[in-house]
């Protein structure tokens, strides 16, 4: 397992705070504020979380250094959780116990972040999650110390669901990853298909991970509906697809991917994604902000980022700005500022944490574009419609969330 420390001191880097006085005024426990990002550094999801979540967090800790010269240090660890939760929560516990952490963060592959943020609400400690996407984190198994902050299953299906049906297609089969995640995205996408007018002939659950899915893309083009609706993620998604293509199944029947990121359609290419949709909480070349931050993370990462690694650095900034305003890194007192303040960057205008963990923020609907329309690099996506936050996800009259009074 890998586990990095990078210690970050605003001494060093200031050179001019008296250290011990500043520390104490500031009453964060041992002087330090200690973030562990735990992700997929090696499997199916390393490419859309992974080491670009990692190299994410250490940009906002550094922004955050140069702008508010914060009067304690940071230090951020990392680990590969391998989308085990037994990994994640047995590296969480360490964390929490013998390193001091105060917030543990990214958590992709929905069953580890259920595991840590049970640990977290155990020992009192912040989880905020990037990476995973099951309604289950703010509904069944909220708690009061965890965020869900990127997105989740039910926008995911409020966006690409919707924005298939209208197009015409009508009758879904599904290709689901057999796990919370994947049940979750089948579940929120068949109540969108059904309330828009349209029907679910079946589904077949995959192993996950997946390589070879010829018998499962059988099942989709033996029920003869006219959209497979992908409820998994990233290299599932992509060989997906890929084996779709070669089976002969695509256009006879249209594919929805109903979890995908810009590295996806990078992986796969412009002649093989045309006009598919899908649903994202972040594009970065959406406006002049996105662009500048993720023309700074391409230069050290190499890749454009994911709606994973941007909400990353927007959380972990929003966090940190939290433990500055209250001088604590205290979980109660830090979350009720989290909660308190609206979040104003690149990632999200206006948006907002809700009783029940759920980050509130505006999703895109987005189209891939065909190769003769791209102009240049990563120039991947049409931006077919913006959905309002109190659209795009869950609303609170609908939450199962035990913190929330109806």
């Amino acid at each position: 397992m890998k586990q990095r420390l990078i210690a970050l001191s605003v001494a060093a880097s200031l050179g001019a705070l008296p250290a011990a006085p500043a520390l104490a005024q500031a009453r964060v426990s041992d002087g330090v504020v200690r973030i562990g990002v735990l992700t997929d550094l090696s499997g199916t999801y390393s490419d859309l979380s992974g080491q670009g979540s990692v190299v994410a967090t250490k940009m906002a800790v550094e922004d955050f250094i140069a702008a508010d010269k914060p009067a304690f240090k940071i230090e951020v660890l990392s680990a590969d959780h391998q989308n085990k939760g037994d990994i994640a929560s047995n590296k969480a516990r360490e964390w929490f116990e013998k390193d001091g952490v105060d917030m543990v963060t990214d958590l992709v592959t929905t069953s580890t972040a259920l595991a840590v943020m049970k640990i977290a609400k155990e020992k009192n400690r912040i989880a905020i999650v990037n990476g995973a996407a099951s309604t289950r984190i703010t509904n069944e198994d909220c708690n009061d110390v965890s965020v869900h902050y990127t997105y989740d299953t039910y926008a995911l299906a409020n966006g690409t669901g919707r924005a298939v049906v209208k197009q015409g297609g009508k009758s879904w089969f599904f290709i689901t990853a057999d796990y919370a995640f994947g049940h979750s995205l089948e579940k929120d996408t068949s109540d969108v298909v059904k309330a828009a007018g349209g029907s679910v002939l079946g589904s077949v659950r995959h192993p996950f991970p997946g390589n070879d899915f010829s018998s499962f893309l059988l099942n989709a083009q033996s029920s003869g509906a006219q959209v497979i609706g992908l409820a998994n993620a990233g290299n599932d998604t992509i060989n997906s697809i890929k084996q779709a293509a070669e089976f002969g199944i695509t256009p006879k029947q249209t594919l929805a991917g109903l979890l995908m990121f810009i590295t996806d359609i990078h992986s796969l290419g412009l002649k093989t994604a045309q006009n598919m949709y899908l649903t994202e909480g972040f594009y970065w070349d959406l406006n002049e902000q996105t662009r500048a931050w993720s023309k700074r993370f391409f230069d050290r990462h190499k890749r454009m980022p994911t709606m994973v690694q941007a909400g990353q650095y927007s959380s972990t900034m929003h966090y940190l700005k939290a433990v500055k305003a209250t001088g604590s890194d205290d979980t109660a007192v830090v979350m009720a500022r989290m909660k308190k303040t609206p979040i104003n960057d690149f990632f999200a205008t206006k948006g907002q944490i809700r009783d029940d963990g759920r980050m509130v923020h505006d999703m895109y609907l987005l189209q891939v574009k065909k190769p003769a329309e791209s102009k240049y690099p990563w120039d991947y996506y049409n931006v077919r419609a913006t959905i309002p936050g109190n659209e795009a996800f869950q609303p609170l009259s609908a939450s199962r969330c035990p913190l929330i009074r109806k």
